[in-house]
């Protein structure tokens, strides 16, 4: 029988935080050396704590592999998006998503437009990764032909995507985070709607007055209309490319499994370029797998089109396993008790309740990597702060995604941060000032926290829920 560690101290977390710091400073802005070998190294370091604090190599081994299933989930997406994105390029569907786009959309209004038109594609999928693979790309076309900053356009579509992420019934985070906080799934998204409403309300403003203001209410057409006739030229441009996502998008909304419906979406992708673009059987299923390998003439376009496939989420899969490596690595040795045992006796008010369970899930995507890492971290380590007060769960759910699903795309070693930063071509920190959404969430939810707005307090059904669990213990 294994003999069990000691819990580290507050001064030994506060170390792996600063060397974890260091370490992948030193490795992407000092060495430029990969961020994969900077993970990789800050799993020694964690794994050296745990010897000094006499946990077995074998207690880590198990903690990492369980922090790796955690996300498994996202890897099968991050596999299946990829081939989507791939089959869906070379078989028309992003390209005629584009060239509609650019004939419809104004300049003035595209960066309002963009986060709505990717807000209602993740509502109606469930899926921000989904979304910001197909109609996050074609946005990022549309408002670099309108001359407008891809910081910017990347910025306002990620606030779109995640506004379906965190607010669709059909997301697997929101029904994660419901059962994880022990709540009715539309409880839990009628309280996150407090928040999100006026996040992408005020958001939305500000998108179109930065985007009037660039514009100066027109913009130069000139690229788009030039860009339109270069897609016209390579694709087979029609209505009926869009059937495929039309085709997905119905069968998410009935709830069947993302994974296999988006799979599906790229086999029909790979029809569709055997049937309209004039790609053999074996080219179009290899997209699957390689990628579109387009080129249109358009630099900014090429560089927007020619990706997808399976092998380009190759580099971004390994990331992921190695962050949420280290997520499970801190779990195995104590830390995430440690920092619970801290917020509970921080937490005596809403606003502090807010404060910590916010933190607590940031903390999880921050070492974890993944958005299913924060949900567990939000819940576990403050979960029993809410019952205490007895304020309703609701509470604690709205906050778990705020701290959680929303910071994902901030971090940049995150499966978020990634998969943004790699699908559409800017890096994390070149858009993170300008996801208005995701700030806009935090700032609100803490307003609300300490100003009493939005708190509802336990109901009879969580009462009688608790009253039970007691019984049972």
């Amino acid at each position: 029988m294994e003999n069990k560690g000691r819990l580290p101290s507050i001064p030994m977390l506060i170390s792996i935080l600063i060397l974890f710091v260091i370490i992948m400073f030193s490795f992407i802005v000092v060495l430029e050396l990969p961020i994969q070998l900077a993970l990789l190294t800050v799993w020694f370091v964690i794994m050296g704590f745990g010897v000094y604090l006499r946990y077995s190599y074998f207690e880590m081994e198990r903690g990492l592999l369980k922090g790796i299933h955690e996300g498994m989930g996202a890897t099968l997406i991050l596999i299946a998006v990829g081939a989507l994105i791939g089959s869906w390029i070379a078989g028309g569907i992003v390209p005629t998503m584009i060239y509609y786009g650019l004939g419809i959309i104004s300049p003035g209004i595209f960066l309002m437009a963009a986060m709505v038109i990717c807000a209602i594609t993740a509502l109606a999928t469930g899926t921000s990764f989904g979304s910001a693979g197909t109609a996050g790309i074609a946005m990022m076309a549309i408002g670099e032909s309108f001359g407008l900053p891809v910081y910017l356009v990347a910025g306002a579509v990620i606030s779109g995507c995640y506004v379906g992420d965190k607010m669709s019934p059909l997301s697997d985070t929101t029904v994660m985070t419901a059962y994880l906080s022990k709540v009715d799934l539309f409880s839990h998204i009628k309280s996150m709607s407090y928040v999100s409403i006026p996040a992408f309300i005020i958001a939305g403003i500000l998108y179109w007055i930065v985007g009037v203001v660039i514009t100066d209410g027109s913009g130069d057409l000139s690229i788009a209309q030039n860009t339109m006739a270069n897609l016209e030229e390579t694709f087979n441009i029609s209505w009926l490319m869009l059937l495929p996502a039309v085709i997905v998008v119905i069968m998410l909304i009935f709830k069947l499994p993302s994974v296999p419906v988006i799979l599906f979406g790229a086999l029909l992708g790979s029809l569709w370029a055997t049937w309209f673009q004039g790609y053999s059987f074996i080219e179009a299923i290899q997209t699957l797998y390689t990628g579109s390998g387009i080129a249109t003439g358009i630099d900014f376009i090429d560089n927007l089109l020619d990706r997808g496939g399976i092998t380009f989420m190759l580099e971004v899969i390994l990331l992921i396993l190695l962050a949420l490596g280290v997520g499970g690595l801190l779990q195995s040795i104590g830390a995430f008790k440690v920092i619970g045992d801290v917020f509970a006796r921080w937490a005596t008010s809403t606003g502090s309740l807010t404060s910590t369970t916010l933190l607590a899930s940031f903390f999880g995507v921050f070492f974890g990597g993944a958005a299913y890492v924060s949900l567990l971290t939000g819940t576990k380590i403050t979960e029993e702060n809410y019952d205490r007060q007895g304020v309703s769960r609701t509470l604690l759910s709205r906050n778990v995604e705020a701290g959680g699903t929303v910071t994902t795309p901030m971090v940049p070693w995150s499966d978020g941060g990634i998969f943004m930063a790699t699908t559409l071509g800017v890096a994390t920190l070149a858009y993170l000032p300008f996801f208005w959404y995701g700030i806009l969430v935090i700032i609100i939810s803490l307003i609300y926290g300490y100003a009493g707005l939005f708190i509802a307090k336990k109901d009879k059904y969580e009462m009688e829920r608790d009253k039970e669990h007691a019984e049972q213990i």
